[in-house]
């Protein structure tokens, strides 16, 4: 049974449902399970974000309802939960925490916010596959 969990997430769709399926993939252990929600600030993040709500402050506010409303989430279903934030690429950010942390499994969308880029660079978890040492699950 994995008891802590990094959850990987940046709002969308496909990390919602990663949410939605660590929770299911616990299931009665739930109260025993601690999870991580990790969300990566890089460059095109901060830029966006700025872009989308105008301002730094703003931004971060909207980042931090995200992880709160998901941190809520967990919380009314048992689980017990941290927010982090991690600064830089996403792969390499989480690859870096994760060497800094023990954990016995990480959860991840499949695809983030930024569907573009995926198709230029490949997606954060296409990276996390290829050197993660622990079990990973990619949620469609």
């Amino acid at each position: 049974m994995f008891q802590k969990i990094l959850l990987a997430t940046d709002g969308s769709e496909h990390a919602k449902r990663a949410l939605e399926k660590a929770v299911e993939m616990v299931g009665p252990y739930r109260h025993q399970v601690h999870i991580d929600l990790v969300y990566c600030i890089d460059g095109e993040t901060s830029k966006g974000d700025i872009l989308k709500y105008g301002d730094v402050g703003v931004a971060d506010l909207k980042r931090k309802e995200m992880l709160a409303d998901n941190s809520e989430f967990l919380t009314t279903k048992g689980v017990q939960a941290d927010s982090i934030f991690l600064h830089g690429e996403p792969a390499k950010a989480i690859l870096k925490h994760l060497k800094a942390h023990s954990y016995d499994c990480v959860v991840v969308g499949s695809r983030g916010r930024n569907e573009l880029q995926t198709l230029i660079l490949g997606s954060v978890s296409h990276k996390l596959a290829k050197y993660v040492d622990i079990p990973l699950l990619i949620v469609k």
